[in-house]
């Protein structure tokens, strides 16, 4: 055979053909490409850096400029060295970490060092970055790699101990789906023809600054189908802007006019926000005369026929303390943010309080779109102001002393999701850090208590610790600090169960509920592990009392109105003109200089007077410095991954950096100004 010959041979000769060709004639080769030489391969290498160089130098450019904007657009009420300012010190002392990490991974990678050179006799090792990397490798695997491994193992158990609750909870949502059960009425039944057998009822429509929305509340609670004599309604206006002021009373007579039953009520001293309005409100001497107390947010607007709805299962059931309806979302499809919340809040309702209230009969109470037994409220110590979630607060003094919950999932009362990232994250703020105040303050008398071992261990280690505590610290801790940080810990690696096929199991349970979002399995996901930085912030303030636990900030809503809405509001302003009287013109006079004043600065809005309800509209993003560091740790750690060939562990790394960028530079959700 000639010396530049191939031959090929088979074992079993059957249906093969045999090829011999000789020389190396270059054509017999078409696909062989000509190889590039290392000057050309120097060169590419090169090209590709700058364009990745370009590319950050943008980014940080943009980043820096947002940054900038967005402290000149900071709310005057917050001060934002205060907070989060050690949890942000954290992300960025772990980012600088990760960073020279990689550095030192990338040099290592392509000198093609590898991990036995902690094997190799010190005379073989050749230079200070060399010795550096080795003495690295060493403590590593002696000091840090120990700790993070027990610190993801304890993680781990917390996760999966939160993954069975959720399972659990789906279970005995499937169970009662299966058995057909339901809140039955009893025999006792209100007769509807006697208009004297209708209990009085008592509607509270707490709110504070509602421009958009007050309008729509109260006239829902005015239309509600109730005997005209056992109803009354009191709005409770804790607004500081006395433009707004007599918009709302305007509203309040025009009902009145209309016989209904209905008083405007303002505090001078305004202190305890809601917890303090709805206090001041129920010492009224007509509040005794009241049987049940109905309470809607300014943004809430209930059927006419939900009070016959609600009311008749109290009748011949003494014990039972509280009627909780379920929350629908007029704006639920309005953008992704809104979409994804409206998977969370389905499962809380669907799932969450029906299963709490048909096993256990306690719940949360969500502050809104429930009625409560007066009597109820005043033997559990009413309204108090030691925390920012004063609805949790009543419930679980009310479960301590033996009241039952009944939660109806078929009365459904709207309301508004907020739509903007920032109202969004200052909404879960104050719902993360006002639970754990509570468990502080309620963990003495909860064992104190004379309920069973059963309910005690219930609110404690269920209620309090694992739904309000253990979640947001494994799902921060686990999947934003320790997953990027064991890039860099091979011997500390989560496994792919971890961080892809548990996770996508919870969230498919979690979307059960709302089947039309499923093709949000995803980003839900992401979002989660993105909001865990928020809820985990909040969840430490609440805990050892920092400062940020005691804000309230109302949630900006946008009353989303009708063309025909807004000329019918212009009509009401201009016979609001008409009706006040002359000292109430002379404030309007007075309001309506000052915005004209503030016109020339650009800054006033356009109306009559400026009473004009403001129109939606654009502005620039804001920046959120915790989630943009979080980003970067994690995009660093898929670099370190993607070096690693880790596969699934580096598309993770990467989408959830993304995840966290996007949510960093206000890119979802919208800003109403």
């Amino acid at each position: 055979m000639a010396p530049n010959s191939v031959a090929v041979t088979m074992e079993k000769p059957d249906n093969f053909s045999l090829l011999e060709i000789n020389g190396s004639d270059p054509s017999s080769f078409p696909d062989k490409r000509k190889s590039i030489s290392p000057k050309q391969f120097s060169w590419f290498l090169l090209l590709k850096a700058h364009r990745v160089i370009s590319c950050l130098s943008w980014l940080v450019a943009s980043v820096k400029k947002r940054i900038a904007f967005s402290a000149k657009n900071v709310n005057e009420e917050e001060d934002p060295k205060s907070r989060g300012k050690q949890m942000y010190r954290f992300i960025k002392a772990c980012l600088v970490i990760s960073i020279v990490a990689l550095s030192i991974e990338i040099v290592a990678h392509y000198k093609k060092w590898n991990l036995d050179l902690i094997n190799r006799p010190s005379w073989e090792v050749y230079g200070l970055v060399e010795w550096s990397y080795m003495a690295w490798l060493s403590f590593r695997s002696d000091y840090i790699a120990p700790l993070v491994i027990t610190l993801s193992r304890f993680c781990t158990v917390l996760f999966l101990i939160q993954s069975l609750d959720r399972l659990v909870l789906c279970l005995g949502c499937f169970w009662i789906k299966f058995k057909k059960i339901e809140p039955m009425l009893k025999d006792e039944a209100i007769d509807l023809e006697d208009p004297s057998s209708f209990p009085m009822v008592l509607i509270q429509i707490p709110m504070c600054n509602e421009r958009e929305v007050y309008e729509q509340s109260i006239g829902a609670a005015s239309q509600l189908d109730w005997p005209k004599d056992r109803i009354l309604i009191q709005v409770l206006d804790d607004s500081d802007d006395p433009n707004l002021q007599l918009l709302i009373k305007e509203e309040v007579a025009v009902w009145a006019e209309k016989g209904v039953n209905i008083i405007y009520r303002h505090r001078l001293i305004r202190t305890g926000y809601k917890a303090g309005n709805l206090k001041s409100a129920m010492t009224c001497d007509y509040v005794k005369d009241y049987e049940f107390v109905t309470i809607f947010d300014a943004d809430f607007t209930p059927n006419p026929d939900f009070l016959k709805r609600t009311v008749p299962h109290f009748q011949g059931n003494p014990e039972l303390g509280l009627v909780q309806a379920r929350w629908s979302f007029v704006n639920k499809d309005e953008n992704l943010l809104t979409r994804l919340q409206n998977i969370n809040l389905c499962f809380h309702f669907e799932v969450e309080q029906q299963v709490n209230g048909v096993f256990l009969n306690f719940f949360g109470f969500n502050g809104t779109a429930g009625v409560w037994r007066i009597k109820a409220l005043e033997e559990s110590g009413g309204w108090l102001e030691r925390t920012t979630v004063e609805d949790m607060d009543i419930a679980v003094r009310a479960h301590l002393n033996g009241w039952k919950f009944i939660y109806l999932n078929d009365v459904e009362v709207t309301c508004e999701l907020p739509e903007s990232y920032e109202a969004y994250k200052k909404q879960q703020h104050r719902w993360h850090s006002g639970p754990m105040q509570l468990f502080r303050l309620c963990l003495p008398s909860i064992i104190k208590s004379k309920i069973s071992v059963w309910k005690k261990a219930n609110l404690i280690f269920l209620f309090f610790l694992l739904r309000k505590l253990i979640l947001p610290f494994y799902s921060f801790t686990l999947f934003c600090i320790i997953l990027p940080l064991t890039m860099f810990i091979p011997e500390a690696e989560l496994p792919l169960w971890i961080i892809c096929y548990v996770p996508i199991f919870i969230s498919l349970l979690n979307i059960l509920p709302s089947p039309k979002s499923f093709p949000f399995l995803v980003p839900y996901l992401l979002f989660e592990n993105t909001m865990s930085i928020t809820k985990f912030n909040a969840m430490i303030s609440g805990l050892f009392q920092f400062g940020s636990a005691y804000e309230w900030v109302v949630t900006k809503k946008t009353g989303r109105s009708s063309e025909s809405d807004l000329l019918a509001f212009a009509e009401k302003e201009e016979k609001l003109h008409r009706r006040n009287s002359e000292s109430g013109l002379e404030l309007l006079s007075k309001l309506k200089e000052q915005e004209t004043n503030l016109a020339g600065q650009g800054t006033a809005k356009k109306g009559l007077g400026g009473l004009m309800r403001p129109k939606n509209k654009r502005k620039t993003n804001m920046v959120f410095k915790k989630e943009l560091g979080l980003a970067f740790l994690l995009l660093t750690a898929a670099a370190r991954s993607f070096l690693s060939a880790h596969g699934l562990h580096f598309y993770f790394l990467l989408f959830q950096g993304l995840s966290f960028l996007v949510v960093g530079l206000d890119l979802i959700g919208e800003q109403i100004s």
